[in-house]
């Protein structure tokens, strides 16, 4: 197996940190930023990322239901409501790109919800968690490393 770096610039790791921390502050709802998070971290197969955020969302209250339907969220009736359901399909469409960009009944779906502001820190949260996500999956970083 090749022995990837587990070394991250220290500039790069703050701005990535501020990214994240300041589209979060933004939405304005820590709980479903956790479940924003954690979609995207099941799309892009990231352990350590899952490990961290499932514990972050667990310290803020998410309930083990969302969490243990979160993979099949749209499948799952009326876990998720319908402000939830419409920024997990953001987070779908912006992680996977299948179509090149992001469909506009998803965006549209998304927009009826949060007002202009919290969009762009919705878009923003996601795009910093794929961010993330890609680092943490490059360098193979095993779950395990956080502590509330």
């Amino acid at each position: 197996m090749t022995v990837r770096t587990r070394r991250l610039d220290v500039g790069v790791a703050q701005a990535m940190s501020a990214v994240s921390a300041a589209a979060k502050k933004g939405l304005g709802d820590p709980a479903l930023a956790e479940l924003v998070v954690l979609r995207a971290s099941q799309l892009n197969r990231c352990a350590f990322c899952l490990d961290m955020h499932l514990a972050v969302a667990r310290e803020l209250g998410v309930g083990e239901r969302q969490l243990d339907m979160l993979a099949a969220w749209e499948e799952a009736g009326d876990v998720f409501d319908e402000r939830e359901r419409a920024a997990l399909a953001l987070t779908e469409a912006i992680t996977v790109l299948t179509d090149r960009f992001v469909p506009d009944d998803v965006y549209d779906r998304a927009a009826a919800h949060f007002d202009g502001p919290r969009l762009a820190h919705l878009v923003g949260l996601i795009v910093a968690i794929n961010n993330w996500n890609r680092v943490m999956v490059a360098r193979r970083i095993p779950p395990g490393g956080y502590t509330p």
